[in-house]
Formats: C-alpha cells, structure tokens, sequence
C-alpha cells in the first residue's frame, strides 16, 4: 500500500510535467510563428527590392534602346544596336524575377533538391555538435 502522501506528490509531479509539455509545446510553435512571419517578411523586401531594381532598369533599357537605335539610324551601323540584345535577356530575366514566375519555379526547384537531392545540403564535417562549439570556444580563449 502506497502513501497517500507519496500519492498526491506523484499526481502533482503526473500534472507539473504535462504543464511543461504544454508550455514547451506552445514557446515551440510561438517560436516557428515567428520564424515564418520573419522568413515572410524577407522575402517580401526580396521582392520589393526585384520590383524596385526592374523598375530602375527598365527605364535605363528604355533610354538606351532609343539611344541604341537613333544611333543606329543615324551611322547607319546596326552593330550600333547590338548591346541591347543581351541588355534585353538581362530586361526579361528582371522582369521574371519581380512580376513574373521565376519565385514559384526557385520554389519548387527548392522542393525538388530537398526531396530527391538532401545529400547535397549536407554541411562540411556534419551538423556541429555542442562539443565541437564549446571546443572551438576555448579554443579562442587561449
């Protein structure tokens, strides 16, 4: 027969646990929340950055495409018109990156390297250890 004492210690003990559980539970998705909402805000200044940056160069296409071409027109060159082909490849991929797909396509590439290409993600020598920080630490202290 057990002590009713040693009982309702046990119980309490039972219910101190599954407190910490749950408080740890919850800190652990606060934690995750605010990693997200983190993660989310820098992607959004990413591409605010790409909108902006596109808008910056695609006036500077503009100036130098009319520029290009009333050159061209009046040397009567068209070599004079050559740089804007790759200033135009240079145009299209700013505009994918800032309005267009290219995110959901890096997403999904992401996605794909994650699935079928972990091994590739591995960091040099492993994931660290406490034991290697805490060497490395006193390493620098000496």
């Amino acid at each position: 027969m057990g002590n009713p004492m040693s009982k309702a210690m046990n119980e309490q003990l039972e219910k101190n646990q599954e407190f910490m559980l749950r408080t740890q539970r919850m800190q652990m998705e606060r934690q995750i929340m605010m990693q997200n909402v983190m993660r989310e805000r820098m992607m959004a200044m990413q591409m605010a950055r790409a909108r902006d940056m596109f808008m910056w160069y695609s006036s500077f296409y503009g100036v130098a495409a009319v520029l290009t071409l009333i050159g061209t027109v009046k040397t009567r060159k068209p070599g004079v018109f050559v740089p804007i082909i790759p200033l135009s490849f240079i145009l299209g991929y700013q505009y994918d990156l800032a309005h267009g797909t290219k995110i959901e396509r890096m997403k999904e590439e992401a996605e794909r390297i994650l699935k079928e290409e972990l091994s590739l993600l591995d960091l040099p020598q492993g994931v660290p250890t406490f034991d290697d920080i805490e060497n490395a630490r006193l390493a620098l202290k000496k």
